[in-house]
């Protein structure tokens, strides 16, 4: 289900009229099935946040299970800011010292999430997913940080029609400018946003608009997206599934609802997520994340109290030069230094001071061994963590297998049986690590190929193979909507040229897609697929590429 400004007002508007003075009793955060419930007197709201599904609904009150967290407080309002996806539901405790919470439900992508936050400072109080990215920390304990606020025109005042039909002329031949940079716009609405009213008829015949293109069809439709006025809350049969929606869009065969919540429920009864994350498996991998969280922080603990080596070094040559002025058994003792100033050291009584500045000695060369080992174990410590949060992530989604995420755990994998008591499991390919730090997968054999392409990598992951030559399915993890970077890609495709039979030429062809478009023909050899569409790189093979990619734990 796609999440975009228009609907994410809707459903707050709609929420805003059966909750705005409602009493609530509890919360319920079922982390492992990413889904919250809140339990009012008046009714139930349950809101669904697993990436496969991602529907709300409201329906009668029950009683708050054990597991829930009690919290009395009055509803102030349901809101949603212009051309954002995010719902806040402000509260007022009946009691306690602290008086104002707010309930936040952030939609945006697929980093759909809830939070608890108290007032004053909008400090997390529970959360449905942990997360960091970039300059927020989602996570108990820290002052929540929204997502930036939209920056896209029109989010604050209408467009005249001649400023619209100035805005989609060009995107016409580039759609995603339009996504880009007009407000209320979504992968949903925008073909209908760009239809043009008779297109037999010219531009330059146009009246009404300086030329720019009169008879837009989507400008009406933008107004109300804007507005919310006039709503059709309707379902949306789309490639991607049914998608409740406020409006009726063109293009679309669609069901119509009295409203959008009847339209989502309905939604909701008829589809499930097929996908639901191993719980057992969660606490692995939560465990895992939580061991290495503890091991950054132990290790920016001791690089914060790396001393200078010298002040050691120092300490030790002055004790040395001044060791007659230096009495067995001294706990402290105060030298004048090199420069004149007075230099006090603490000192082992149980030592002689020879020994105490060997002592010295020894601290220094320990201060140098840490200021040399800990910067680079610290870097790899927390790519480890980062690569650790992101399993999480895809177990949660359910897009890895069991098998695969267990094998990519720190601990080692073990499996029975088939290996043998507990020998380790087996991938179907090597890891390699991009210049930009993206994970590629190389396979080993070609029914290793075939378990890569079909069972080791997400729909969205891009795909390389050499062009007319046999060789390695090459997978490099990918889920944006954009290409990947082109350094990523070239790094990639290098592989795919190397580990095919394609090797020795000076320049050779590699196709790539998204995995997506490859499919496998019925009865056809291991490793033997079919693109629907490919684009082609040409890459000169390096043979030092896989040492410099190669994948540091």
């Amino acid at each position: 289900m796609i999440w975009d400004a228009a609907l994410t007002s809707a459903v707050a508007k709609e929420l805003n009229g059966h909750l705005r003075g409602a009493r609530l009793r509890a919360h319920f955060f079922d982390w492992n099935r990413r889904k919250l419930t809140l339990f009012f007197r008046s009714h139930t709201l349950r809101w669904s946040l697993h990436p496969g599904e991602g529907w709300v609904t409201l329906s009668d009150a029950v009683e708050p299970p054990d597991e829930s967290r009690r919290l009395a407080a009055e509803v102030l309002g349901v809101q949603a800011l212009p051309d954002e996806r995010v719902v806040r539901i402000p509260l007022r405790k009946i009691r306690g010292r602290v008086r104002r919470n707010s309930v936040i439900l952030e939609l945006i992508t697929n980093q759909w999430n809830a939070l608890v936050v108290e007032e004053p400072g909008e400090w997390i109080r529970h959360i449905l997913w942990t997360r960091r990215s970039g300059t927020r920390d989602l996570s108990v304990g820290q002052a929540y940080s929204p997502p930036d606020p939209s920056t896209r025109l029109g989010r604050d005042r209408e467009f005249t029609p001649g400023e619209w039909a100035e805005l989609v002329r060009e995107p016409r031949e580039n759609p995603n400018a339009l996504l880009e940079t007009v407000a209320f716009s979504s992968p949903l609405n925008l073909p209908a946003l760009l239809e043009r009213e008779g297109s037999s008829t010219s531009e330059s015949s146009e009246t009404g608009m300086g030329g720019a293109g009169a008879g837009l069809a989507g400008y009406p439709l933008w107004l109300r997206l804007k507005s919310q006025e006039s709503p059709e809350p309707c379902v949306l049969e789309t490639p991607r599934g049914n998608q409740p929606y406020p409006f009726l869009i063109k293009g679309f065969t669609s069901t119509s609802f009295p409203t959008v919540l009847a339209a989502m429920e309905v939604v909701a009864e008829g589809s499930s997520t097929g996908s639901a994350p191993d719980h057992g498996l969660l606490d692995q991998v939560g465990r895992a994340v939580h061991q290495m969280r503890g091991r950054v922080k132990g290790l920016e603990r001791e690089m914060a109290e790396a001393a200078d080596p010298e002040v050691f070094r120092m300490k030790a040559n002055l004790l040395l030069a001044r060791l007659g002025e230096v009495k067995k058994g001294a706990t402290e003792i105060s030298l004048t230094g090199f420069h004149g100033e007075v230099v006090s050291l603490r000192l082992d009584p149980t030592l002689s001071p020879h020994e105490n500045a060997e002592a010295f000695y020894r601290e220094a060369a320990r201060q140098e061994r840490a200021q040399e080992k800990l910067p680079p174990l610290l870097e790899s410590t927390r790519r480890r963590l980062e690569e650790l949060e992101h399993l999480e992530e895809e177990v949660r989604e359910g897009t890895i297998s069991p098998e695969e995420a267990r094998a990519l755990l720190p601990a080692g994998p073990k499996r029975g049986r088939r290996g043998g008591p507990g020998s380790e499991v087996r991938l179907p390919y090597k890891r390699y690590r991009s210049s930009g730090g993206l994970e590629i997968r190389v396979g080993r054999g070609s029914s290793d190929n075939d378990a890569l392409t079909f069972q080791h990598s997400r729909r969205e992951d891009v795909w390389l193979h050499a062009r007319e030559a046999s060789g390695a399915h090459v997978v490099l993890r990918w889920t944006d909507d954009a290409s990947p970077p082109a350094r990523d890609l070239a790094d990639a495709a290098g592989l795919a040229a190397l580990h095919s039979k394609a090797r020795h030429a000076g320049i050779v062809p590699v196709d790539w897609t998204r995995r997506k478009h490859v499919r496998k023909p019925r009865r056809t050899p291991p490793g033997t697929v079919v693109l629907e569409k490919a684009t082609t790189l040409f890459v000169e093979p390096d043979p030092a590429l896989p040492d410099r990619l190669a994948w540091q734990e």
